[in-house]
């Protein structure tokens, strides 16, 4: 599908704008006044007392209304985001078609950072309400980048009902949602106390390390709180951060011919010994910790004893320690190999060298933390199941490590496939992933002349950090 015949998809999204917003008002009357449907976060009343205010502003509940009346064109902006191409280091594209769709929502000084980030600033009110001593950052994100290599086919088909195309949920589907979003502060013109960080980020999938992430909260350490909108079906709010180590350990030696030189090290033959030494491993399901020998590379011929050899191995946990550990134990198996193939044959003389390839922290945000009740709020709000509390791989992950409170939420719809060519999207009742991120939102920035931020500024004392 082109560009162009993308912008005339005809979605059918279940009622009309005229009824939505009729029904809307109906449900968020009916919502305030209920007990939290969720049961897997606590809330503290006073936070349930200042969300209650803000979703019984006229404005907040009319901006719910429009978002859901315009979601036909945020999915229509969604399929045009998909088919620019937007591989892993090669983001420029979508980063500046990204851009200026920030600018055309009002951030008309938003930029793309050195990092290749699109990044615009929503700046706070002036005067702090009476509640708060000072004023706390927020950034919120969704990544352009996509795990598919350059010259993948990126257009949209539609098969049996469903939206086929690499990339369209993850996280197409994000960076969506998160324009609609700032369409919604736009139009309604709710001013917020704190200061909002919009940005399209790079580097989240594979070897990008989440490299654009990570730049954000170089180039802003004053940033408070951290919301990461990825994927699709809006069911769990991710809290914790599952760490990963990744390298390549290399192998090297003098290498020589398969018979004239018989009898010489082989850095293929110790890599297979390291494999072999680290498949027996054995790692702790609670917390879980994980290993993997991905690729392999090598060697010259066939009659060649080979001068060197590569692998690449992927480390996870859950846990700071026990990924320590793993790479620890992952690494002297290979030094223990390379000791053995030498002493087999005492003629050469193998090492090996590891290169660290990707590092993703460990962190966690507590359940009871204000960004979490705030979420867990919102989800009740716009009516969504809160299923589960997760660990994941996310953008998230930095923050958490930091000690800065982070959640990764979707962006709503329902999708399936991620990371393959048959990626799909239908975009079920998609409009409640905004309206939940426009709540949240609403809820830590603090709306002016009515709540103070959930947020706390980081360098006031008692805030919640992350283990």
């Amino acid at each position: 599908m082109s560009t162009n015949r993308a912008t005339q998809i005809t979605f059918s999204l279940s009622g009309t704008a005229t009824a939505g917003v009729g029904l809307l008002a109906i449900l968020l009357s009916l919502n305030l006044s209920a007990q939290p449907g969720q049961s897997l976060v606590s809330i503290d009343e006073a936070y349930a007392a200042d969300f209650a205010a803000i979703a019984s502003d006229e404005r907040v509940q009319q901006e719910l209304a429009n978002i859901e009346a315009r979601e036909p064109a945020t999915v229509r902006e969604q399929f045009r985001m998909t088919e620019i191409p937007a591989p892993p280091f090669l983001e420029q594209e979508r980063a500046e078609y990204f851009l200026a769709q920030l600018q055309a929502r009002g951030l008309e000084d938003a930029y793309i950072d050195s990092e290749g980030n699109a990044v615009g600033i929503r700046r706070g009110t002036a005067d702090l309400p009476a509640q708060t001593n000072s004023r706390p950052t927020i950034l919120i994100a969704a990544h352009l980048d996509t795990v598919f290599p350059e010259g993948t086919d990126t257009s949209i088909e539609l098969r049996g009902g469903r939206y086929y195309a690499p990339g369209i949920g993850d996280d197409t589907r994000g960076l969506a949602a998160l324009l609609s979003v700032i369409q919604a502060f736009e139009d309604s013109g709710i001013e917020t106390v704190a200061d909002i960080i919009f940005a399209g980020n790079v580097g989240e999938e594979g070897r990008g390390d989440l490299r654009g992430v990570k730049a954000l909260f170089r180039d802003f350490p004053e940033i408070d709180g951290f919301v990461s909108i990825d994927g699709v079906r809006l069911r769990r709010i991710t809290l914790a951060g599952t760490g990963s180590r990744r390298f390549e350990f290399q192998f090297n030696g003098p290498g020589g011919h398969s018979f004239g030189a018989f009898g010489m090290a082989s850095a293929i033959h110790a890599m297979g010994r390291a494999i072999a030494k680290i498949g027996d491993f054995e790692t702790p399901a609670d917390p879980k910790t994980t290993f993997t020998v991905g690729t392999v590379d090598g060697g010259t011929s066939v009659n060649s004893i080979a001068a060197d050899a590569v692998f690449a191995i992927d480390m996870r946990s859950n846990d700071r320690e026990q990924l320590a550990l793993l790479e620890q134990r992952a690494k002297e198996a290979a030094l223990e190999a390379v000791a053995e193939e030498n002493a087999r044959w005492n003629n050469g003389e193998i090492s090996v060298e590891f290169k660290l390839i990707g590092d993703r922290p460990v962190g966690r945000t507590p359940a009871d933390s204000p960004i979490v009740q705030a979420a867990a709020l919102a989800f009740d709000q716009t009516g969504v199941t809160l299923n589960e509390l997760s660990t994941s791989s996310t953008d998230s992950n930095v923050p958490m490590s930091l000690g800065i409170p982070a959640i990764t939420i979707a962006g709503g719809g329902n999708g399936g496939g991620a990371h393959s060519p048959d990626e799909w999207f239908i975009p079920t009742e998609s409009w409640v992933g905004p309206q939940t991120a426009f709540l949240l939102l609403l809820a830590l920035a603090g709306v002016d002349d009515l709540t103070p931020p959930f947020l706390p500024d980081m360098e006031e004392p008692g805030d919640a950090q992350s283990d």
